[in-house]
């Protein structure tokens, strides 16, 4: 009977036994970094599978039995290649070696990481290295601006630095610093990059949240991920421009441990201020002063072979002021972010690994004008104490990632003092909001099929504000499903969100005076639900098309009506609030090619997006202010040769929507406004093309030196920020003329910049 068990044994073994087993591993420099985005490419039986490295080096990727050939790339380091035979699951660790020597006059095709690369579902991952031909304003690339150049994003104009994204407001977007908050989001009126791009290794951008990681916001996440790469030698690169220069340093400590470090500073007043003193015809008036700086820091250490340490830090400081002497008046304007995450990623094994991370982030404005004997103020801030946990693991092959997140939130959304407004009182009022958020998330990715696979997540939110009234336990769903083939590829999606914190928007332009508010007092979350659809197509070797759709419901929208700040002592922010609700769709497409000498993108957007409150437009629902209809983007960069490349960028949208009196009349010889329907007007089409050249006195992988041409609106086109209306009696006091004055900031700015890595 055993001889008869034992044969039948040995005659169904290749039914039982597996036909699949794990390959998993790291990948390092020979300097021992772990090396993030390496490209892994198993060959078996002629058929290739792929799978990219994580942010600590890690793959894993099931694959089938029998002779692999495997092929390992990075964009900074030599190929490799070899082969043995898989019979079970095996653990590798691969080093690749850095590309010491360098070609002259050598163009290698075909192997330039992609600027612009597609995930799952619509998003996007930018590798801003190699989006630096796109011209800026100050020769530096310009992550709002890049996004901005993307469907589904609307084009805010000059004077602003927000997103708009999908029919949104610009705070319902999430911006991450290396998975921590950051409330304040530009530095003044757009002009200058917010972010030092030196310093950040890429960046990822979700239109539609769908990742059950992130939450509390209704529209976009914007992931900036600092270099975690553990530095082998001292570097130092940097940009030296006319009103603005900024320079990173990387260095080494010992062969486990290192750091980035990063600054800039605007010089504007220097080199701008001067010239309006001397152009001013009184000595009194001593116009605007403006300066920002910023900094960033990254700390790695590489406390063990399962153990990485990493400690990031992003400050920004930002002072406006504004004297005339004729007025009497002298206004000040402060605004400044400060955050720090320490961060500990741990591989438990080839299947499993987590990341537990603290962060503070704070922002906070404060201004101040002082007008004779009168002195006004008002001020905000926003503080989060927060903790987030990760766990990746592998169920059946299948990938998997749940975690833990709480957050305290600390605010003050307006301090407001006014003093010797009369002879008996002075006026102050203050408010202060604590509330707590704890989240869990799901997200599980099954492969359904060979070309069918889906991400499934959950997120569940418990939000508490000092009162049963004030506290809400939510569900979010979020499902993605997508069907892919080597040449096309279709998503949908479904995407569920609440926002507890919402950002008060009380200027037109990028001028910080915006305030932040938690649901508390009655006022209720935002919410959302948002379905999209969409399909990408290889067109040829080197293009790819991506078109899509979207459909945005949101409610318990909130706007404020006034300007600056409402002050009544009796007041408070729940009466001076409205709440109302609004839907967004659209269609969005999207060209690309990546490879080449010339590469770049075309995008279009044809979008709605409206509002409906009771107490405006009696009641009636209108144009959101940001609803402009077309949004078209173009992008182009070309090397010419190994010294000269080229950048464009052409860009045409509608103007956006403001209201408009329809009619006058007089009263006591007082003109009297009369409006119609809100946001009955548009302003005229925003147009502007940008161009660039570079020319390179040295590139290698490890050494540049290039001088930068930027010219800003190069056809010097009048693109108005807003429009004042100007009314004028004739002398016969029988009729009216109204004239539309429009205030343009800036027109053609061209600059100049040398750009060095040493």
């Amino acid at each position: 009977m055993k001889s008869i068990l034992l044969f039948f044994l040995f005659c169904f073994y290749g039914v039982f036994a597996q036909t699949k087993a794990v390959v998993a591993g790291t990948i390092k420099s020979s300097e021992n970094e772990n090396l993030f985005g390496a490209a892994i490419s198993f060959t078996v039986n002629n058929i290739d599978y792929y799978v990219l490295t994580d942010s600590i080096g890690f793959f894993s990727k099931k694959i089938p039995l029998g002779k692999i050939n495997v092929a390992v790339k990075h964009q900074d380091y030599v190929e490799k290649h070899f082969y043995f035979d898989l019979s079970k699951d095996t653990l590798i660790s691969i080093s690749l070696d850095k590309e010491r020597s360098v070609l002259n006059e050598v163009i290698i095709t075909n192997t330039k990481k992609a600027g612009i690369t597609n995930l799952s579902g619509g998003k996007l991952s930018f590798s801003l290295k190699e989006l630096v031909n796109v011209p800026t304003v100050l020769g530096t690339t310009d992550i709002i601006k890049i996004l901005q150049l993307t469907p589904g994003v609307q084009n805010s104009g000059d004077a602003n630095g927000y997103l708009y994204v999908r029919g949104g407001d610009p705070g319902h977007n999430a911006i991450l610093y290396s998975g921590t908050p950051v409330y304040g989001m530009s530095h003044l009126l757009g002009i200058f990059p917010f972010y030092n791009t030196d310093h950040i290794k890429e960046v990822e951008f979700d239109k539609s949240s769908s990742n059950s990681k992130y939450g509390g916001r209704l529209s976009s996440t914007t992931q900036l991920l600092p270099n975690k790469i553990l530095p082998s030698y001292f570097s130092i690169q940097g940009n030296i421009g006319l009103l603005a220069s900024q320079v990173t340093l990387a260095s080494p400590i010992n062969s486990k441990t290192g750091f980035y470090i990063s600054g800039r500073k605007t010089y504007i007043d220097e080199v701008v201020g001067p010239l309006l003193k001397n152009g001013s015809e009184s000595n009194d008036v001593n116009g605007m002063n403006y300066g920002f700086s910023d900094g960033n820091f990254t700390f790695l250490s590489q406390l063990s072979k399962k153990n990485l340490l990493t400690i990031d830090a992003f400050v920004s400081a930002d002072a406006l002021q504004v004297k005339d002497g004729n007025l009497a008046l002298k206004t000040s304007l402060k605004w400044s972010n400060f955050i720090v995450s320490p961060t500990l990623g741990t591989t438990f094994s080839s299947k499993v690994s987590m990341s537990n991370a603290f962060y503070f982030s704070q922002y906070s404005n404060d201004l101040r004008m002082d007008q004779a004997t009168i002195q006004f103020g008002v001020s905000s801030y926003v503080k989060d104490f927060g903790f987030n946990n990760s766990l990746k693991y592998l169920i059946k092959n299948i990938p998997i990632e749940s975690g833990f997140q709480y957050v305290l939130h600390n605010l003050q959304p307006q301090k407001i003092s006014i003093k010797n407004l009369n002879d008996s009182s002075n006026a102050f009022q203050d408010s202060k909001i604590n509330s707590s958020e704890a989240a869990v998330f799901t997200t599980i990715k099954p492969k359904i099929t060979d070309h069918f696979n889906a991400e499934l997540g959950v997120r569940i939110n418990y939000y508490f504000s000092g009162a049963k009234t004030d506290s809400y336990l939510h569900f979010q769903p979020r499902i993605l499903l997508n069907y892919a083939t080597d040449h096309v590829s279709f998503y949908a999606s479904y995407n569920k969100q609440y926002q507890y914190l919402s950002m008060i928007t009380t200027s037109s332009v990028g001028i910080p005076t915006d305030f932040w508010i938690a649901s508390s007092d009655g006022i209720k979350p935002q919410a959302s639900d948002e379905f999209s659809v969409g399909s990408s197509l290889n067109v040829a070797k080197n293009l790819v098309s991506t078109v899509g759709g979207f459909y945005r419901s949101m409610k318990d929208l909130l706007e404020y009506p006034y300007g600056v700040t409402q002050f009544n002592e009796t007041t408070t922010l729940k009466n001076d609030l409205l709440v109302g609700k609004g839907k967004a769709y659209g269609f969005e497409l999207m060209l690309r090619k990546n490879n080449g000498k010339f590469n770049g993108w075309f995008s279009y957007t044809l979008s709605w997006s409206d509002r409906n409150f009771d107490e405006l437009n009696n009641g009636n629902t209108y144009f959101a202010k940001y609803d402009r209809r077309h949004n078209l983007s173009l992008v182009g960069m070309y090397d010419l040769n190994p010294k000269w490349n080229f950048g464009l960028t052409q860009v045409f949208s509608s103007g956006n929507r403001f209201t408009m009196p329809t009619s006058w009349y007089f009263i006591n010889n007082n003109p009297v406004k009369e409006y119609s329907a809100y946001n009955n007007a548009q302003m005229p089409n925003y147009i502007r093309t940008d161009l660039s050249v570079n020319y390179f006195f040295m590139k290698t992988n490890t050494k540049e030196s290039a001088l930068n041409f930027s010219i800003y609106n190069t056809f010097n086109i009048d693109n108005p920020i807003y429009v004042v209306l100007n009314i004028q009696v004739n002398d016969d006091r029988k009729s009216v003329i109204v004239k539309q004055e429009k205030k343009v900031l800036y027109r053609i700015l061209p600059s100049i910049s040398w750009r060095f890595k040493f």
